[in-house]
């Protein structure tokens, strides 16, 4: 299976004050330590969507394999940041991951799951299950490319994973229950 792997890390972070991809945890920025375990992953592809502070961004990819693509449009949330991600994906990919660079506990291990599982069940969605629900990060068949493409706003892939309902595979990770909106969360992730 051919995967790409989406890290989505283009808003300005409003809630917490500072840019988050840039908060540093065990000695790395979220947005390098996200970066680094995608690339150390079964992912063939690897695309950072950009777009607040992308100069600054591209700084702390670099020496990495990614591909980094700017979202002119990433006020308007983050379907446009997912459209942006989607555009820049190459034909021959089976599948997309969509990862968010605010979940600290990020391991390659747990994306080789999701892709393996993506794998074993061709034309399904898989998602990580934490905290009592679906969520990124998550994989989706080319067939749900469409649906992707189709969200606006500040709307996520969520919407796209609860409408597949029995069909969704999940994979469990309990620690994708903690990921960094405030500063107020920083505390359990150091």
């Amino acid at each position: 299976m051919r995967a790409a792997l989406l890290i989505l890390a283009a808003g300005e972070s409003r809630r917490l004050g500072t840019p988050k991809q840039l908060l540093r945890v065990e000695g790395r920025s979220l947005l390098r330590r996200a970066a680094e375990e995608a690339c150390a992953s079964a992912a063939e592809d690897v695309i950072a969507v950009l777009g607040s502070g992308a100069p600054r961004m591209r700084e702390e990819l670099r020496g990495l394999r990614v591909r980094t693509v700017d979202n002119g449009a990433w006020r308007e949330g983050i379907a446009s940041s997912i459209r942006t991600g989607l555009g820049a994906v190459a034909p021959g990919a089976d599948c997309v991951l969509i990862a968010v660079c605010d979940q600290p506990r990020l391991a390659r291990a747990h994306i080789d799951a999701l892709i393996a599982a993506a794998d074993a069940a061709p034309g399904r969605a898989v998602a990580s299950f934490y905290g009592g629900a679906p969520g990124v990060p998550a994989c989706f068949p080319r067939a749900l490319f469409g649906d992707l493409l189709a969200l606006t706003g500040d709307t996520g892939a969520k919407r796209v994973l609860e409408a597949q309902g029995e069909h969704l595979v999940t994979v469990d990770w309990p620690a994708g229950i903690l990921d960094i909106d405030s500063a107020r969360d920083i505390p359990a992730a150091v």
